[in-house]
């Protein structure tokens, strides 16, 4: 239905009386009422106040649009106003109203109030057009305005929807479990390319704030073919029947336009779905420890992260601050380790736990894997018996399901809610209790005195295998395989191997920033802008910063990040540097177990080595 449908002569104020808003108000509900519009004035208006009272329809630029929706009103219609000399609305921009459209529309309308409104705010943005309505004389100028308008618009959507139905739609996910910066690398990439390819496309972000840009189902449905760059799990079922290209997410960040051109070509195999309403795992469903694992770490990280800085925070006032019976007790220092450590840390490995069950077998691994969790944390069996807990639960719930699929279907609905997590935490308490924690927590004792013992020629080996593995991949598996490992020891009680991989981790953005800054004329300027981000990456953990250069040029970078990271690792271990926060960046330096001077001097080596090896063996580059 058109706005000139619903705007007639008889709707129209062109000089309004009002002065406020509630006569504003009163004065276009009774001109809709002389027009035959309203059953009930009064329950019209009540239901425009009611509106208000939600939120103001003062949208600012000198223009209200008052609306509501009831069976007080017989047939659709749009009333206008205009004041001169305007009206304070309590308007969005704190201006007084000009313009004023109240929408009227009766229950059962199919919305017709709100696709008004669409429109009508759609045309409303156009200054230029504001300002002629605000100069008409009559109300055949102003209808004809609308009716010119509105034209205009339509035949724009309509061109704009032809030539968009000319290209090809492809959408895409991508996720990584820390959901930091691989997330929105692979997603600017993809959208970069296809930019440049001329394809349409549309890329939901599952990061560490949750889904963003969230796929629709009409957008999977005009899609060709979904790229799911992902190293987590995300929903899947939505795609059944669809074309789908399933790659880890960096594969997004190096390879873009090759995942497009495949997606175009629509030869990826057509998902066939899992059958499961929950979030299955990218690949084969419910299969590969690795994805399990990195849900797992995943959704532990901001414990991890957020406990750990204050931990560390806690530990400024003296390593001891937070022990009543120490000299250097402070009550601060307490408080932030007691949230800290006491509560944020200690739910780490049931977290840890609970999302890897849950990435196994669903909803009903959650309860046992967190249970099992808690008891290895407890029981002393630490981050690998947690590992552990998880696993346990998660595939003992994927045997009870196939148990209990040959119950009645009467007791299907009971399965999820009593039976799963009755059965679930039971079977895997029990196993915990009697067949896992003492052996774990003796292994967890054997590792933490070999760790001790271990000679210097051996720990500086550690510390370089350690903080070169943190480069190779810059977040993906085998960087996560060592963070994981450096969590592990902090939790046993040994704090060197931590130190080793926060410093790995911190060279590689870090030695590029050096780079770009020593050596510009190596270096295009879009990197160069990407060089002094990496300042502030490589400061804060966030290996990831690094991605870009290694994708564009792999042969030098990472060899040159991964000797980096190696040497800083190594170094730590040679000053015999311990860190006790589990996690990293300049915020836990002050802390570190050791000389702080000698261990930022680790770091700064390590980039330095990085940068020369970059900037000596790039060549330059011409713009």
């Amino acid at each position: 239905m058109k706005i000139t449908d619903l705007l007639t002569k008889e709707t129209i104020i062109l000089h309004l009386k009002a002065k406020t808003k509630e006569e504003v108000i009163d004065e276009l509900v009774a001109k809709l009422q002389e027009a035959g519009v309203l059953r009930d004035a009064q329950a019209f208006k009540e239901a425009i106040f009611a509106r208000e009272a939600q939120s103001t329809t003062g949208v600012g630029d000198g223009i209200a649009i008052p609306h509501a929706k009831t069976a007080a009103v017989k047939r659709p219609a749009v009333a206008f106003g205009r004041s001169e000399s305007g009206i304070d609305y309590d308007a969005l921009d704190g201006k007084p109203s000009h313009l004023f459209f109240m929408i009227a529309a009766p229950e059962g309308a199919n919305n017709t109030h709100l696709e008004a409104l669409a429109r009508l705010s759609s045309m409303l943005m156009d200054s230029s057009f504001r300002a002629r309505i605000e100069s008409v004389s009559n109300e055949e100028e102003f209808i004809r305005l609308i009716a010119e308008k509105e034209a205009e618009e339509t035949k724009e959507a309509e061109h704009t929807a032809s030539s968009t139905s000319k290209r090809k739609k492809v959408i895409a996910v991508t996720a990584c479990p820390t959901g930091i910066a691989h997330t929105y690398m692979a997603a600017d990439a993809l959208k970069a390319t296809a930019a440049e390819m001329d394809v349409d496309i549309k890329v939901e972000t599952n990061g560490s704030s949750g889904v963003k840009n969230e796929l629709t189902k009409q957008d999977i449905e005009e899609a060709v073919a979904v790229i799911v760059a992902a190293d987590k799990q995300v929903e899947m079922e939505r795609f059944k029947g669809k074309h789908v290209i399933q790659v880890p997410v960096a594969q997004a960040i190096r390879k873009p336009k090759e995942l497009i051109e495949q997606a175009l070509r629509q030869d990826a195999p057509i998902y066939q779905g899992s059958g499961a309403k929950e979030a299955t795992t990218v690949g084969k469903p419910r299969t590969g420890f690795y994805k399990h694992l990195m849900n797992g770490v995943s959704n532990m990280l901001p414990f991890v992260v957020g406990g750990g800085i204050l931990i560390a925070i806690s530990f400024i006032f003296g390593i001891k601050a937070f022990d009543p019976k120490d000299p250097s007790y402070h009550p601060i220092a307490k408080a932030l380790m007691d949230i800290g450590g006491g509560n944020a840390f200690a739910l780490m490995i049931p977290v840890l736990a609970g999302f890897i069950a849950m990435s196994i077998a669903d909803r009903p691994g959650f309860a046992p894997g967190m249970v099992g969790g808690f008891m290895a944390a407890n029981g002393g069996a630490g981050f690998l018996g947690g590992l552990i807990a998880g696993f346990l639960a998660g595939y003992l719930v994927v045997g009870l399901k196939k148990v209990f699929s040959h119950l009645p279907q009467s007791l299907e609905g009971i399965k999820p809610v009593l039976l799963y997590p009755l059965f679930g935490i039971f079977i895997t308490g029990l196993i915990m209790m009697y067949v896992v924690i003492d052996p774990v927590k003796a292994l967890n004792e054997a590792m933490k005195h070999w760790l001790e013992n271990m000679g210097t020629a051996n720990l500086i080996l550690l510390g370089a295998i350690l903080g070169g593995m943190m480069a190779v991949d810059m977040g993906g598996p085998i960087n996560k395989a060592a963070f994981t490992f450096g969590i592990a020891m902090i939790d046993a009680g040994n704090y060197a191997p931590h130190a080793a991989i926060m410093a790995g981790g911190m060279v590689p953005p870090l030695g590029l920033a050096l780079a770009t800054t020593f050596f510009k004329k190596k270096f295009t300027k879009a990197e160069r802008e990407a060089g002094k981000t990496c300042y502030i990456m490589g400061a804060t953990f966030i290996t990831e910063g690094a991605i870009p250069f290694a994708a564009a040029d792999p042969v030098r970078v990472i060899p040159s990040i991964i000797v980096g990271s190696a040497v800083s690792g190594a170094l730590t271990m040679l000053f015999h540097i311990g860190l006790p926060a589990p996690h990293g960046g300049i915020f836990v330096i002050p802390i570190v177990k050791g000389s702080s001077l000698l261990y930022v001097l680790a770091i700064l080596i390590g980039s330095i080595i990085t940068a020369l090896m970059v900037g000596l063996w790039k060549k330059e580059v011409e713009e």
